[in-house]
């Protein structure tokens, strides 16, 4: 007899499971990263050395950059400890690392910046200069302003650069001489159009690469011997390349592998401060890349007639913020059986040590595994992601197909805590990779432009009819879900479609008119790429705004909304609510007055994952 589902698997253990890692570096011969605990919904600093882990943060401090909304590189190393961005004020803070473990209480940081109009992240440190860089944000009365600042160990502020709408990655040589970034204007966004840009001294800026608007680039690094790396995807997919005065010429022929490297080696840049490849010391580089969406570790040679490649870790299949020191390399990997886990892994045999994390919550017959998926859609194309089997035997189970957010993001083959929550419930579970997700090249990626909530339609129904097909789910029991951007896709897939027998919407745009009216200057222009210029596209706006449409939704529908959202306004979802309910439609409407875009409290993310359940396990029960 198969047991209890709750016994083996709780909404309330999927929830607590949905703790993370970020941020890692290798510092103060140790490693220094961020982790969020969804039980105090906080961002905590810790220090690892000899064995032994800390925590630098006292209890009234959460780490979180909130730059361009999304955030990233909220902390750094520096020689006089850890700096980090305080989540509450947006400023940056200063903490020493020494100390040891077993101290009874951190100490208390001391501030380096105090303005309160401003934000801060993507911070590095730049022992040339003994200051950090920084992404400035500032709001004013003209607008949200974004620069490249320096900030001093001792609070000094300068001003580096500044005339761009937006800027990641900034980097400085070793002797502090040349410093690198990359930045793009508006209506660009950052996996569509950037530019790499050099200046050396108070010289004057250089654009290397990227000035045609051709390309988007990422990630600049200085290598040891001072030549600088970046990835490009003007080739079709992200990868490595020198970085010269010919670079947008160049870009592919050089380093690893050129125009016959058809893997993206790094996921669509949504936040600041990804690390997913990194030069070495000697003449080689520690890289990662999705591989039909699998990622892959690689130590491999640079400059060589036949470059030789190792893979390292392969019992992991993503890989983020690598490091190096003279012995190991280092990273945050996850995996399809276990937790995020931070992982030492010897340069010299490849052995690999589990730091932090990566427990495993299930036993092999309970945990979902990912099966790589992909079929055929419109013109030839193919659709990708990943299909989860029910837990135990189960014959023509339900389908719960899983839409991420972003809409440009992805979906990993690793460990989710809801996946699982759901096969052990009788559920085979699509985890999909529409048209316009990365990682995937550059093609994929830009197949969304003015396309969302059309072409992710025509995917989900190609899907839902192959997996019928081959007979791995019941047609009939269908549900969708998609939380913020996948709420969109999921309820235009209820109101255009007939596929499904409900579904649910998590602080989920129903109306993209009234979200462009009120977006971040991060996204401001992000609408227009996805569907159109709302006078001259206006029909097509009409077309594809679910709250215009409500009459065409006759499946039942969940609703779950932060009540601090700044993004989908809770006046959004609610508003849709009412239109479904005037239809006598079967509506469930559940607010979190706290939370805002993206639940972050686990008694939250409990209570919303079990009253999904309970909503479909009701349908399941009901004669269509």
């Amino acid at each position: 007899m198969h047991p209890d589902p709750d016994s083996v698997w709780s909404a309330a253990q999927a929830a607590a499971a949905s703790s993370d890692f970020a941020e890692l570096q290798a510092a103060h011969g140790g490693l220094l990263w961020v982790a969020f605990d969804p039980q105090q919904a906080r961002c905590g600093l810790f220090f690892w050395r000899g064995g032994e882990v800390r925590e630098l943060t006292p209890p009234d401090f959460s780490v979180r950059s909130r730059v361009y909304e999304y955030g990233g590189g909220a902390c750094c190393a520096t020689e006089q400890g850890a700096a980090f961005v305080n989540e509450a004020d947006q400023q940056i803070y200063l903490l020493p690392c020494e100390g040891g473990p077993g101290r009874e209480s951190p100490e208390a940081p001391s501030q380096l910046t105090a303005r309160a109009d401003c934000r801060y992240g993507d911070l590095s440190f730049v022992p040339a200069w003994q200051a950090l860089l920084a992404v400035e944000e500032s709001h004013e009365a003209a607008g949200v302003i974004h620069r490249l600042v320096r900030i001093g160990l001792d609070g000094c502020r300068r001003l580096l650069v500044e005339g761009a709408d937006f800027y990641a990655g900034a980097v400085a040589s070793a002797d502090g001489h040349q410093l690198a970034w990359i930045e793009w204007d508006r209506p660009y966004l950052p996996w569509v159009a950037t530019r790499l840009c050099l200046r050396e001294g108070e010289e004057t800026v250089r654009v290397l690469a990227g000035a045609d608007n051709d390309q988007s680039l990422q990630q600049p690094r200085f290598a040891a011997d001072g030549r600088l790396w970046v990835l490009s995807d003007r080739h079709g997919w992200w990868q490595p390349v020198r970085a010269t005065d010919d670079c947008a010429a160049s870009a592919g022929a050089l380093g690893l592998g050129g125009p016959a490297s058809r893997y993206d080696h790094a996921p669509a840049p949504w936040q600041l401060g990804g690390c997913t490849y990194q030069p070495l010391d000697s003449d080689g580089m520690l890289l990662s890349r999705f591989e039909q969406g699998f990622g892959v570790l690689l130590e491999r040679a640079v400059d060589h007639a036949s470059p030789c490649e190792r893979r390292l870790a392969a019992d992991f299949s993503r890989f983020r913020a690598l490091g190096a020191d003279a012995g190991h390399y280092y990273c945050i990997a996850g995996a399809p059986d276990r937790l995020p886990a931070i992982l030492a892994i010897a340069r010299d045999s490849g052995a690999v040590r589990i730091l932090v994390g990566g427990e495993q919550p299930l036993g092999n017959e309970y945990l979902p595994r990912p099966q790589p998926f992909s079929c055929a859609v419109d013109e030839g194309e193919r659709s990708h992601g990943f299909f989860y089997a029910p837990a135990g035997q189960v014959e023509n189970p339900p389908l719960l197909v899983f839409l991420h957010g972003g809409p440009t993001s992805a979906c990993y083959p690793v460990f989710d805590p809801r996946i699982a929550f759901w096969t052990l419930r009788g559920f085979a579970v699509l985890d999909l990779n529409y048209r316009g997700s990365s990682g995937y090249g550059r093609a994929y990626r830009l197949r969304l432009a003015g396309e969302w909530g059309h072409i992710e339609l025509e995917d989900i129904q190609a899907a839902v009819a192959h997996l019928a097909a081959s007979g791995l789910i019941d047609p009939a029991r269908v549900f969708v879900r998609g939380a913020s951007a996948g709420g969109y896709t999921a309820l235009c897939a209820l109101a255009f479609t007939q596929t499904f027998r409900g579904g649910a919407s998590l602080y989920g745009v129903s109306d993209p008119l009234s979200l462009r009216r009120v977006t971040h200057k991060f996204e401001a222009d992000y609408l227009d790429w996805l569907i159109g210029d709302p006078l001259r596209d206006a029909q097509r706006y009409q077309a594809r705004t679910p709250l215009l449409h409500a009459d065409g939704i006759a499946a039942p529908v969940i609703f779950f909304q932060g009540g601090l959202d700044a993004v989908v306004l809770p006046a959004q979802t609610e508003q849709m609510v009412a239109a479904l309910r005037a239809r006598n439609v079967p509506v469930e409407y559940h607010l979190y007055p706290h939370e805002r875009h993206g639940f972050r409290r686990a008694q939250n993310l409990a209570h919303a994952l079990e009253q999904e359940w309970c909503f479909y396990r009701r349908l399941l029960t009901t004669p269509v």
